[in-house]
């Protein structure tokens, strides 16, 4: 916060504090005690910058309340009285549907159920005068659309400049994530000048009337801002090509990139239309508890290793659930002891602690000293812990009363839009077969020859964002090589790509103006990440492992 208030010139800082997973962590918090249940973290950045920003006419726009904005908006007046400012803070409320849950269809078991709202009571907020506006669980995007709305006097039907906000939005939310953060072509960034040891700087947009903005950071902080970095964080965890928002419904495919200077990065050309007549809910449930351990197998036989002892637990493990993660090859004669080893995770969950806590732990360590040779694990066996459960719903906009409360305790309603639309994103599929020339002579290469990609987590599904790198060749060839990727990937390709994948739905929506395409991968994360079995519970790494296959390129490509 810091960094971006003296790094130069802001109107409206935004922070973005929530995932699905941050709010099961503020509900576990909230279970502990009711006053609780925002993001602390803010509380001490505000600390340390609420006088930096006054000075600067910075105003700062948080969704870091969380479960309790009201709660958070308190704390900061306390921080405020104690700093010896005068800070005008309001918060955005209604957005908690718990309270219904059962008239609504969501059950009485939920620990959270919030609705994702939209921009407008931010602007209402901000041109009341607020210098501080934190909310619950509106969208990561709310942030900036509420900013823009409030400058540039925009309304509900301003659907075209709205979900340019949008785009902007997205882009801003993970920070450094479009600087240069875990971007795959980073060795591309160093070679062009990018000090590695530079800590990466925050993003920022110049947001105009129309809903075009221009990316970009501070001078003189790390990272990059290219097409690339800026199209890795456009493509994290989207859906189809139409990204639904509570203010607008914005069409992805819509969207132009252009390189418009050093570290500066265009986007135009967004289309949006009316928003969905429905509010998407977070929810979340407390689905029991879980442990794991992690043994080490070394040398010769590890597959015969792995069979011993998973037949010597397997009478003793008695959990709703057991899972054991897949073993991989080891490398042949090793120069080193840990790179001669593998790892074995056997997971468990059930309902009760019992079945995973002693009952599970030392049926593992009583077989230190009887089981395959070289038998150790990676840690001391640990206490159960509690996992949540998270599920999308979706409510009617007359289940939720979308409230601004202004830095005088004033209770303003913000209106619902009037006008909603409907989309069908089966229409965006990858038709198959893909209208695409023959192939030609071609060589076998890791699919990362050319193509970057991004992964992550929405809910049980992952996604995964694959497009062409801007690497310098000519408009000809890069149209080439994105017409191979999209008639590459299709589910079936995907399907062979990751094996675990074989028995899912696969969607693959084209992104032609990205010069790419995005897949969804239905369940591959079970439900959730609190509760995926998976090595990798958030397919952050998915993208990184599948520019790692092998596959076959054109020589004409290259």
């Amino acid at each position: 916060m810091r960094e971006m208030l003296e790094g130069g010139p802001l109107d409206v800082l935004t922070g973005d504090y929530l995932a699905e997973l941050t709010m099961l962590i503020l509900g576990k918090d909230a279970m502990k005690d009711p006053a609780l249940g925002y993001a602390r973290t803010f509380v001490r950045q505000a600390e340390d910058c609420l006088g930096l920003a006054l000075e600067r006419g910075v105003r700062i726009v948080s969704n870091a309340g969380g479960l309790n904005p009201a709660g958070l908006a308190d704390r900061l007046r306390e921080v405020s009285v104690g700093l010896g400012l005068d800070v005008r803070i309001a918060h955005v409320e209604g957005d908690d549907v718990r309270p219904q849950g059962a008239e609504l269809g969501l059950g009485d078991a939920a620990l959270t159920a919030n609705a994702y709202l939209g921009g407008f009571g931010i602007a209402a907020a901000l041109r009341e005068g607020a210098d501080v506006v934190v909310t619950g669980r509106v969208t990561d995007a709310s942030l900036v659309v509420g900013a823009g709305i409030a400058h540039h006097g925009w309304t509900p039907t301003s659907y075209d400049e709205l979900a340019g906000a949008v785009v902007a939005g997205h882009v801003l939310e993970c920070g450094t994530q479009a600087t240069g953060g875990n971007f795959s072509g980073f060795r591309e960034l160093f070679r062009s000048g990018v000090d590695p040891s530079l800590p990466l700087g925050f993003p920022l947009a110049e947001l105009a009337a129309d809903g075009s903005s221009v990316i970009t950071k501070h001078r003189g902080t790390g990272g990059a801002v290219t097409v690339d970095t800026v199209t890795a964080q456009l493509v994290y965890e989207i859906q189809g090509p139409h990204y639904l928002n509570p203010d607008v419904t914005t069409d992805l495919r819509s969207v132009r990139l252009e390189q418009a200077g050093p570290d500066r990065v265009a986007v135009s050309g967004v289309t949006g239309q009316a928003p969905p007549e429905r509010l998407k809910v977070c929810v979340n449930e407390l689905g029991g508890w879980r442990n794991s351990v992690e043994l080490v197998l070394t040398g010769l036989e590890v597959e015969a290793k792995a069979d011993w002892v998973r037949e010597q637990l397997a009478p003793r493990l008695t959990a709703a659930s057991v899972t054991w993660s897949q073993l991989p090859t080891p490398t042949a004669d090793a120069d080193s002891e840990e790179g001669a080893s593998v790892l074995l995770r056997c997971t468990v969950m059930d309902p009760e602690p019992g079945p995973v806590g002693r009952e599970f732990t030392a049926a593992a360590v009583e077989l230190a000293l009887a089981s395959y040779p070289g038998f150790t694990m990676t840690g001391p066996p640990a206490q159960p812990t509690p996992y949540g459960v998270y599920r999308p719903a979706y409510v009617d906009r007359s289940a939720v009363t979308h409230t601004v409360v202004h830095a005088d305790g004033r209770r303003e309603v913000v209106p619902e839009p009037t006008e909603w639309s409907t989309v069908d994103d089966r229409a965006g599929l990858r038709p198959s077969p893909y209208p695409a020339p023959a192939d030609s002579l071609n060589r076998r290469m890791p699919l990362g020859t050319f193509v970057h990609a991004r992964s992550g987590d929405k809910g049980g599904d992952a996604n995964l964002g694959l497009w062409v790198a801007h690497d310098g060749t000519d408009a000809a060839k890069h149209d080439a090589r994105v017409t191979w990727l999209t008639k590459l990937i299709s589910p079936r390709k995907v399907r062979e790509l990751v094996p675990e994948a074989r028995d899912l739905e696969v969607e693959v929506y084209p992104l032609p103006n990205l010069g790419g395409v995005n897949v969804i991968i239905r369940g591959l994360l079970g439900a959730g990440v609190a509760a995926s079995t998976r090595f990798d519970p958030q397919a952050k790494g998915l993208g990184e492992w599948v520019r790692s296959r092998v596959v076959h390129i054109q020589e004409g490509l290259l």
